[in-house]
């Protein structure tokens, strides 16, 4: 136990742990954080952001194996870069990443050691901001890198502690730099949720708690805003811009910061731009969002984008009054089966629940401790593969529960029924649902990708203020013009559940025969052709969706002729190389600009489909452009 022995270095496991008890501790303080929110924007949604970037974090931390400090620096700063959420979130993942190029490839990292990481994570994070703000995060982290420097402490233990107290005292002069922060009489938000990791890693390591506490504590009446002080908090502030909007590029020659934030500056403020390699990540706060993302596609490929009207947030607290809980309009529940790629899941705040696979006497959560290219590679080896199960109503039930937290309404979006009980799972959660959060529920017809693009159609929608009952509308049109082409590799995992007899496996394999599978409206699956030879399967597939959605697919809305928005994706099953050939021919025909989501199967429909599988998934959506 950490408590009851001298600490002079931190390993990888040590360091893993720690960071994993810092996000959860902090994570259970978002409600708290979003309570005192004011700056840079009274949004209300700065608990949410920071909980939602230290959650992925603590995900991607727990899947690592006897890592060193390098190791789980590095996880962490990249893992905050792909889930990062607002400017604490982004300005947190630029200090790792600062942080993790200061460790390097260290096997271990004393105290010392540790001081200059914190200084380099500093000078990264100042250099990094466009607009440095002193009595934010940014003092605080300072405040506390400086304090370490002067620090002679060999044991974690005491170094911990004054480094907390340090951090604690940085920000409680907070309000004396920044006047909102005094005249709401609050501390800064993201710099309390920087403090709160600290206290979350002191929990751990000096306290020796080897579990933090994830539920919400009592709210500190003293620390309850006034009504004054929250009415100049959430309404009466005036924003310059409307749209909190951030992208997620990826590419080989990507342009430096400086130039970037030059770039965004003519189109906004708050700006928050990270570098990492082939990544960039941007937040701003903008009034056209779609030029950005414009923008940004000619940088590279724009793997996830995402534009929320701040003023929807401030009008769900107005409608809630003084003190009121900041929520988003809508709150989004699907399952593990929808294959959308981590960082878009991330990107919108959706919430997860995990299918299951039942591996002998082990349950392993679909995504969660068990990844898509982790099982992908056991396919590929001899031996009995897991079996599958859907989530109990209990999974379902704290899904909506943390989903009430998040949003005013709910709209879970739900595995076709007629493929899996899952939905039935979710509906019978639903009945114990007994929160006053409006939870409307949606069987999507669908699985896989096409499941996923709906999901995101809807997030999509939901952070451009549109009411839920209109966006199960857009949805119910939108499926009905939308659908999922499959083809298998293989007949193993067909013949292993029974779904192909041996006779049709047997000529199949004599004749390099590929069948193509769909999912119809009915959400059932129905096969909708065969070709001979994986390049023949590849044309044929293609030749079905263009005849489905034509390059120039105009549809009528209202009475009136809209070209529609087209969104595909393609997933696979340890097939990434289809991937590229998949896309060239997509932009060939649809234009550079179609919009291509791509990814590997989730393991709970990898054991059914097999290796070597691939789908290609489109949605269309008539509704574009007119929320």
């Amino acid at each position: 136990m950490f408590a009851d022995m001298k600490i002079s270095y931190l390993n990888g496991p040590r360091l893993r742990r720690s960071l994993i008890a810092a996000c959860d501790f902090t994570e259970s303080r978002r409600r708290e954080l979003n309570r005192i929110n004011v700056f840079p924007v009274p949004d209300g949604d700065t608990g949410t952001n920071l909980a939602l970037t230290v959650r992925a974090i603590a995900d991607h931390l727990r899947r690592m194996r006897n890592p060193t400090v390098g190791d789980v620096a590095r996880e962490a700063a990249e893992a905050a870069i792909l889930g990062a959420r607002g400017n604490s979130g982004m300005m947190l993942s630029h200090f790792l990443l600062g942080f993790a190029d200061e460790v390097g490839d260290r096997d271990r990292i004393t105290p010392p050691e540790f001081s200059a990481a914190l200084d380099a994570g500093v000078r990264s994070l100042y250099a990094a901001i466009d607009q440095p703000v002193e009595g934010t995060i940014l003092t605080v982290m300072r405040e506390t890198a400086e304090a370490a420097a002067g620090l002679t402490e060999s044991d974690f233990h005491p170094y911990l502690e004054h480094l907390l107290e340090a951090a604690r005292a940085s920000l409680d002069r907070t309000p004396d730099l920044l006047p909102v922060l005094r005249e709401a009489g609050v501390v800064d938000a993201g710099a309390k949720g920087f403090v709160h990791l600290l206290e979350g890693v002191v929990v751990y390591v000096v306290e020796g708690a080897l579990m933090v506490e994830r539920a919400e504590p009592p709210a500190d009446p003293a620390e309850e805003l006034s009504p004054a002080a929250a009415a100049h908090a959430h309404f009466e502030v005036e924003e310059t811009y409307r749209f909190c909007t951030e992208g997620l590029v990826r590419g080989k020659d990507l342009p430096d910061e400086a130039e970037v934030r030059a770039w965004l500056r003519t189109r906004g403020d708050s700006i928050v731009v990270i570098r990492s390699g082939e990544l960039l990540k941007v937040h701003v706060h903008t009034d056209e969002p779609e030029e950005v993302f414009r923008w940004m596609r000619g940088l590279g490929t724009l793997a996830t984008h995402k534009a929320e009207d701040m003023q929807l947030q401030h009008d769900v607290v107005a409608r809630g009054g003084a003190g009121a809980l900041a929520r988003r309009p809508v709150a989004l529940v699907t399952e593990s089966a929808q294959d959308l790629p981590e960082d878009v899941l991330r990107a919108h705040g959706i919430r997860v629940v995990p299918l299951l696979l039942l591996d002998g006497e082990e349950v392993l959560r679909d995504g969660v401790d068990i990844t898509s290219e982790g099982f992908h590679q056991r396919l590929a080896e001899p031996g009995e593969l897991p079996t599958t199960s859907q989530p109990a109503p209990a999974d379902f039930l704290r899904a909506f529960t943390a989903a009430a937290e998040d949003g005013e309404e709910i709209l879970y979006l739900g595995l076709s029924s007629t493929l899996s009980g899952t939905f039935a799972s979710a509906e019978a959660a639903a009945g114990r649902f007994d929160a006053a959060t409006p939870l409307h529920r949606f069987d999507t017809r669908a699985a896989s990708i096409l499941q996923g693009l709906l999901v995101l159609l809807a997030a999509e929608l939901a952070e451009a203020g549109v009411s839920p009952a209109r966006i199960l509308g857009r949805l119910e049109a939108a499926r009905d013009r939308s659908g999922v082409y499959f083809t298998i590799d293989t007949f193993d995992r067909l013949l292993a559940s029974g779904r192909v007899g041996k006779g049709k496996a047997f000529f199949g394999r004599m004749l390099n025969v590929k069948p193509i599978l769909e999912l119809g409206l009915d959400g059932r699956i129905a096969q909708a052709g065969k070709a001979r030879g994986r390049d023949a399967v590849v044309e044929a597939v293609l030749e079905k969706v263009v005849r489905r959605v034509p390059p120039d697919t105009v549809v009528g809305q209202d009475g009136d002729a809209v070209k529609a928005r087209v969104r595909f994706g393609v997933v696979h099953v340890a097939r990434p190389d289809i991937v590229p050939p998949i896309e060239a021919a997509l932009r060939a025909r649809y234009g550079d600009d179609v919009e291509i989501l791509s990814g590997p199967v989730t393991p709970v429909l990898a054991t059914h489909l097999g290796l070597g599988a691939w789908g290609l998934g489109w949605v269309v959506d008539a509704g574009a452009g007119s929320p």
